[in-house]
């Protein structure tokens, strides 16, 4: 949209994008939108009723639903069996498969997580496919195509913006390919799982995670676990998240010389713009390179 207009952020940076409660100025947003764009009820399960009842005519963008969006299942971490799960390409579906097990999850709070937990199903897709630079070019040019329809006179503007964001986003893809490849086949662990989108297109190896994917406090006998599998299978680094506790992320890795870093997979730090989203990617690629470096 640059050169003619700017979107309005529903949610807040920094917030749970799981459950959240709409100040009256995002409410009216919501209200005036002639389009809004948003992840789908599996990231955001809160947002369906309002979109229903405040957005009127309004255009709605669920990106999960997109039939070009690679969309990948929920993993089965729930067990302390994860022999299986540095097979990178086990995940390289697009997962209109689900795994097994019941995984819940939440990203950035757990009191969130507590509010709505009851309406969000973990046995299906994955809703961090925002990770994976292949979809945010594909959203890209569904973006433009809908802002062109809903606004004639700026068609090419809209067409140009998206072709010059998808041939930066593609020559940073290149980039932290290039970055990452001394962290190929170097298993890490991680808080919780919320990376797999990140993992697939630059090959990276996930070996377990501290927490279950509802980022619920994990037993004395999972962690106990987990520093044996970090033993084991030679880890060296683990991830934490700006949201969360280190602590129990210093207890997994406690006497194993693993070193902790952090992801951040929202930008919860980062300013709203055109920007934030590849200063996303860069930053968790810095954080992967450091551990590559050890």
């Amino acid at each position: 949209m640059a050169g003619v207009g700017e979107p309005d952020l529903i949610v807040r940076p920094g917030a749970s994008p799981h459950g959240y409660a709409l100040r009256p100025s995002e409410a009216r947003a919501v209200q005036q939108a002639d389009l809004v764009v948003w992840m789908g009820e599996e990231l955001t399960p809160w947002l369906e009723k309002p979109l229903s009842s405040l957005s009127g005519d309004a255009r709605h963008i669920a990106l999960l639903e997109q039939p070009a969006t690679a969309r990948l299942g929920y993993r089965d971490l729930a067990h302390d069996d994860h022999e299986d799960h540095d097979d990178h390409d086990d995940h390289k579906e697009h997962a209109d498969h689900e795994t097994q097990g019941d995984k819940g999850h939440d990203d950035h709070a757990q009191a969130a997580h507590d509010d709505h937990d009851g309406d969000h199903d973990h046995s299906g897709t994955d809703p961090h496919a925002w990770l994976d630079p292949g979809n945010a070019s594909v959203w890209l040019s569904l973006l433009a195509e809908e802002l062109a329809g809903l606004d004639p006179d700026h068609a090419d503007r809209y067409r140009a913006n998206a072709a010059e964001a998808q041939a930066r986003l593609a020559e940073l893809t290149v980039q932290i390919a290039a970055e990452l490849q001394p962290m190929q086949g170097k298993p890490f662990i991680a808080f919780h799982d919320a990376y797999q989108y990140f993992e697939r297109p630059f090959g990276l190896t996930l070996a377990g995670t501290v927490s279950l994917g509802d980022a619920s406090s994990p037993s004395p006998a999972r962690l106990a676990h987990l520093r044996e599998e970090v033993v084991e299978e030679g880890v060296t680094c683990a991830f934490s998240e700006p949201q969360y506790n280190t602590a129990l992320i210093e207890t997994a890795v406690e006497g194993t010389g693993a070193a902790i870093f952090v992801l951040d997979p929202l930008g919860a730090g980062l300013e709203p713009g055109p920007e934030l989203y590849p200063q996303v990617l860069r930053d968790m690629a810095a954080s992967f390179a450091a551990c590559a470096a050890r």
